[in-house]
């Protein structure tokens, strides 16, 4: 009968465990530390502004530094419209390559396509704002921004949202320009949580006589919802914090003078890279520092939001059941 180990050798055996659960627990309790030490940094230097407009930042048009007189509106606009472009293009066609790459394509073709997708991604942000700068946007304006304006110019609501000189630089453009850059992320993701569906399902499916679009959204999203949202979440958090390529191609102009598309405008990360370096200290610093705060504010408020909707699908998932 084999004899039991020794308490001196059980308490050696479990001292790897143990240094791995306090290295895993420490990550953890220093990345909240780290959180918390940026949230208090940034109001700290964003004080002298909260302390003159307080939450009317939110809604003052005004950027003037000669007159020292700041509103976030311009900003904050800016860069949740580019953003909602940019997943209201990105969203589907990802989905569309994703559903393309695990379902229709070739098996020839599905390596080097996706090898291409993934190798977007990995392409410098200002690279894109130069290319969008240079070639996309006298492109825009001269085959979409123009007809468009001619087509819809009289119309009363679209014809607000498409007013402006057509120079192809502005909102549109910049919410194009992100789009392509997102596609990338989120239709990796999509594609790689599509693939661990299991074949039986899918199979199951084709056998009852289900087409493939009713297999991508009867079985294969319904499976992979979770994955899904977390690629939707990953790309807007790319567009909200994208700086380079929204300075390039968004005019970096602080006046809100129309909802129109191809208004030039500026965004909260674009605002940062233009004018923090010269900015002096005092009240404009501060300003600035205020809208990297309302950013991290609309960052959490995003994820937020979609645990809840996680939440939300999984509660509903197991009343279903």
């Amino acid at each position: 009968m084999a004899s039991s180990p020794s308490p001196q050798k059980r308490r050696s055996s479990r001292l790897p465990d143990q240094i791995f659960a306090g290295l895993a627990r420490g990550s953890a309790v220093l990345t909240l530390m780290l959180l918390v030490a940026i949230m208090v940094s940034l109001v700290q230097g964003a004080w002298p502004a909260i302390k003159e407009y307080g939450i009317s930042f939110f809604w003052r048009t005004e950027w003037d530094p000669v007159q020292d007189a700041y509103g976030g509106l311009v900003m904050i606009y800016g860069t949740l419209m580019t953003s909602f472009i940019a997943l209201l293009i990105a969203v589907p066609v990802s989905f569309g390559i994703a559903l393309f790459l695990t379902e229709l394509s070739p098996r020839w073709l599905r390596r080097p396509l996706g090898v291409a997708i993934e190798l977007l991604a990995a392409i410098p942000s200002i690279v894109y704002g130069m290319w969008g700068l240079l070639v996309f946007a006298p492109l825009l304006a001269t085959y979409v921004q123009g007809p468009l304006q001619s087509w819809f110019g009289e119309v009363p609501v679209l014809g607000a949202l498409f007013s402006g000189a057509p120079v192809g630089i502005g909102i549109l453009s910049a919410g194009i320009i992100l789009a392509i850059m997102i596609i990338p992320f989120i239709a990796s993701v999509m594609r790689d949580v599509f693939e661990v569906t299991p074949p039986m399902l899918k199979e199951s499916a084709y056998a009852l006589g289900a087409t493939t679009w009713e297999v991508a959204f009867k079985i294969v999203l319904p499976f992979t919802k979770v994955g899904v949202i977390g690629g939707v979440m990953l790309g807007l958090g790319r567009a909200l914090g994208e700086t380079m390529a929204v300075t390039f191609v968004i005019g970096n102009f602080n006046q809100l003078d129309s909802l129109s598309l191809f208004e030039a405008a500026n965004s909260i990360t674009s605002a940062l890279a233009n004018e923090f370096a010269e900015a002096t200290a005092g009240l404009h610093q501060a300003s600035l520092i205020y809208l990297g705060l309302v950013l991290f504010f609309i960052t959490f408020v995003v994820l937020a939001l979609s645990k809840v909707l996680l939440l939300r699908l999984k509660k509903n998932e197991g009343s279903r059941s």
